[in-house]
């Protein structure tokens, strides 16, 4: 069945999505790709223009000091690792909770929700200081753990690792809560009815059933979970320490403290092609892998 023709009003409905992505998007893409092809210079702005005396100006050498320098690689796989393993924590705590909040009666569960988005009406900055607190040695988890008696003295817990996923997980755990929902929530109920009265177990049943059915909230969630979580900076900078190496970091460094703008931009553009790639080649591939629309 052809598609039927858009109206002028509906096009223009329509196109206000796209021209929002490329000012927001495409425009600012395009200029900090400019200036990834440009060389440093002790000027402001502190790079070469592209075009000098009607001629292109471009340069590659900061995409191969990328590829030569073992510390971008370091950093990238750092910031991997620390995204993926906070990524699978607040799928394991975000699952949960979020078939907890679907499965809760109608009158509680806008109220559940409220809890869940609820860090949101705080500061970003003002939580993570508060875990700079929480996590001190004279901190409130330390004692807690000395009169529990499971320690005889305050454990090093700010500056770690542990404390940086502590800070990602709790500030992205929502982002996985909600999608989960919002799927889960949909869920039929009579699928569930139907394989308890084929006698299936309820674990049988969560695998086969409703596991299946809520990838898609569980893609989404990772994907708005593990994207920000690989670029983080403010939380391992706070509760990391100067040790912790991550990828956002290392770009903070080189734009503010090396005031090395076209390096800093082709480590930016390169860390936007290594993960945007993957996520739309399997979008396109989910696109080619569904089943025709019968009309």
């Amino acid at each position: 069945m052809r598609p039927r023709a858009l109206t002028p009003g509906q096009g223009a409905v329509v196109a206000l999505p796209y021209l929002w992505l490329a000012l927001l998007f495409l425009v600012p893409f395009l200029i900090v790709l400019k200036i990834s092809v440009a060389t440093g210079v002790v000027a402001n702005p502190p790079y070469t223009p592209l075009l000098e005396d009607g001629r292109l100006q471009a340069h590659l050498g900061n995409y191969a000091m990328l590829i030569g320098d073992d510390l971008y690689a370091v950093a990238l796989l750092n910031s991997l690792q620390t995204a993926a393993v906070s990524c699978a924590c607040c799928l394991l705590i975000g699952y949960p909770l979020a078939y907890g909040i679907a499965r809760a009666k109608p009158a509680r569960r806008g109220a559940l929700l409220m809890l869940v988005i609820l860090p949101f009406w705080t500061s970003f900055l003002i939580r993570v200081y508060a875990w700079i607190t929480l996590l001190q040695a004279n901190g409130p988890v330390n004692g807690a753990l000395l009169v529990l008696g499971l320690i005889d003295e305050p454990l090093v817990l700010l500056n770690t690792p542990f404390a940086v996923y502590v800070g990602i997980v709790y500030t992205y755990l929502p982002f996985m809560v909600l999608p989960l929902y919002a799927v889960l929530e949909k869920l039929d109920p009579a699928l569930l009815e139907a394989a308890a009265d084929l006698g299936s177990r309820p674990f049988r049943s969560f695998l086969t059933v409703t596991l299946p059915l809520s990838v898609p909230g569980v893609v989404a969630g990772a994907l708005l979970v593990f994207i920000p979580a690989v670029g983080e900076f403010v939380i391992p900078e706070l509760l990391g320490g100067s040790e912790t190496l991550m990828i956002g970091t290392v770009l903070w460094n080189e734009f503010f403290n090396n005031r090395d703008w076209p390096l800093a931009a082709a480590l930016a553009v390169a860390l936007l092609v290594l993960l945007v790639g993957p996520i739309m080649a399997f979008q396109h591939y989910r696109a080619d892998a569904a089943p025709p629309s019968v009309h």
